[in-house]
């Protein structure tokens, strides 16, 4: 398919409540259709928790990981989002990719945000994850990991969208909006960020700035406005496919590897 048609669920987070969170997101979704994809924030049931030892969900009997599959086969989209899983003992700020037809992929994040001290409370990911969904490659990354322009460099165009789900205090606002056009340019690939709105249970505050980016930096979604929304946008294949043959500046990008 040349297109994808993707929903973007910004938020006001319940602090440490995954069955509000499910149930007020839910409620934000009854009006979603014909989506291909439905993106979440990060740690959308849980709001950006350094409590994880006792909000950790089991991978193999999460309920909100059964949930998401449940609203992916309502909805007859994919719907991804991060949140506080425990696997194999470790915990981990994990985003979930939840298909209609009730697959799971997942990517845990990558750059723990230590000022927080979120590096002492969640294991580290290991690998980069790329997803396709209907002819779309798409790379997955989790809020802190949008400042590291290595991990996500699109080498010979191995993605089309990368997707950052964040909790990004509005404090850092400019560096976000910025950070989610460059990766955009710099990658020549569509770029979506979803970020929550409100104050968390540390008193921070999220202005949301939830963004849909063209390969040009140009937002296709934008708004400023601090309030819960759900906007849906459409980008294409083709228009990038052109771009990228007329202005193939990957052809020239440095070559490297990532150590672990």
């Amino acid at each position: 398919m040349s297109e994808l048609r993707i929903t973007l669920v910004q938020a006001d987070l319940h602090w440490e409540d995954p069955v509000a969170n499910r149930q007020m997101i839910e409620e934000l979704l009854v009006d979603v259709t014909g989506s291909d994809l439905i993106v979440l924030p990060e740690m959308f049931s849980t709001g950006f928790t350094m409590n994880a030892q006792a909000l950790a969900e089991p991978m193999e009997s999460s309920e909100t990981v059964a949930w998401m599959r449940e609203q992916a086969s309502r909805t007859q989209a994919v719907i991804t989002g991060s949140i506080v899983i425990l696997d194999d003992g470790v915990c981990y700020n994990r985003m979930i990719w939840a298909t209609p037809q009730g697959e799971l992929r997942w990517y845990d994040k990558r750059h723990l945000f230590r000022m927080a001290g979120e590096h002492e409370r969640y294991g580290m990911g290991r690998e980069r994850v790329i997803v396709e969904l209907n002819g779309f490659k798409i790379l997955l990354s989790v809020c802190y990991d949008l400042r590291f322009p290595v991990w996500s460099r699109n080498v010979g165009n191995e993605y089309d969208l990368m997707l950052c789900v964040a909790n990004w205090p509005s404090a850092r606002r400019i560096p976000w909006r910025t950070l989610l056009q460059a990766r955009a340019i710099e990658n020549q690939c569509y770029v979506i960020g979803v970020n929550r709105v409100g104050e968390d249970g540390k008193g921070l505050h999220y202005s949301g700035d939830s963004m849909l980016v063209d390969y040009l930096g140009e937002p296709l979604i934008d708004d400023e406005r601090e309030i819960s929304f759900v906007r849906t946008g459409v980008i294409g294949r083709e228009s990038l496919e052109a771009f990228r043959a007329k202005f193939p500046a990957w052809m020239d990008a440095d070559r490297f590897t990532i150590s672990p």
